[in-house]
C-alpha cells in the first residue's frame, strides 16, 4: 500500500470532503508510512510497536456502520482494517487491565472499556472503500466502533494504552 496524497484542501469543521462525500473532523495529520509504529503500552506484558505491513497482516475486519456524530452529521461508508482485540491479544493484558486509550498524533484521546474494544466488530481501519485512507479520515489508522458515537472513532492513531 502506498502513501495517500497530502489533500489540496481542508474542509472545515464538519464540512463535507469532497472526495469522499464524508464529514471532516479533527486536525489531518503528516504521518509517514515508512516511519509509522503503533505502539500498545501499559498493563501489558508485550508491549508492541508494529509497523504499517504487521497490521495488515493481522485478522482483517470490514463494515459499513454509521458513524454519528450527535447533533451534526450521520455518514456511511464500507471501512476495513485491523482486529483490536487481535492487537490486543498480542500485547498479552495483564489481568488487571480495564480500559484502553486510544492516543492519535494530533493528541485527541479517547477511553474505551476493555469490552468495547474486544469488541468483535471493533478494528483499526487502514481503508476506505476499498482504498487506503485517505489523510483527512485518519490515515495510516481510524477506529471503527460500530455502535459507538464518532467521539470514540479516533483518526490518525499512533499509540493504544491500555490501563
Amino acid at each position: 500500500m502506498s502513501q495517500p496524497p497530502w489533500p489540496a484542501a481542508i474542509p472545515g469543521y464538519t464540512e463535507l470532503d469532497p472526495d469522499t462525500g464524508l464529514h471532516m473532523t479533527g486536525r489531518p495529520q503528516r504521518i509517514e508510512l515508512a516511519s509509522y509504529r503503533l505502539k500498545v503500552t501499559g498493563k501489558v506484558d508485550r508491549p508492541l510497536s508494529l509497523s504499517f505491513d504487521q497490521l495488515r497482516r493481522l485478522p482483517r475486519l470490514s463494515s459499513k456502520p454509521a458513524l454519528i456524530c450527535q447533533g451534526y452529521f450521520e455518514d456511511y461508508a464500507a471501512w476495513a482494517g485491523a482486529s483490536l482485540a487481535a492487537i490486543l491479544d498480542a500485547a498479552k493484558l495483564r489481568p488487571d487491565a480495564k480500559e484502553v486509550d486510544l492516543v492519535s498524533a494530533d493528541e485527541y484521546s479517547t477511553y474505551l472499556s476493555l469490552a468495547e474494544a474486544r469488541s468483535p466488530d471493533a478494528y483499526l481501519a487502514y481503508e476506505l472503500e476499498g482504498k487506503p485512507l485517505p489523510v483527512l479520515h485518519g490515515f495510516p489508522l481510524r477506529a471503527v466502533f460500530p455502535g459507538l458515537l464518532g467521539n470514540k472513532w479516533a483518526k490518525w492513531i499512533v499509540e493504544i494504552r491500555v490501563k
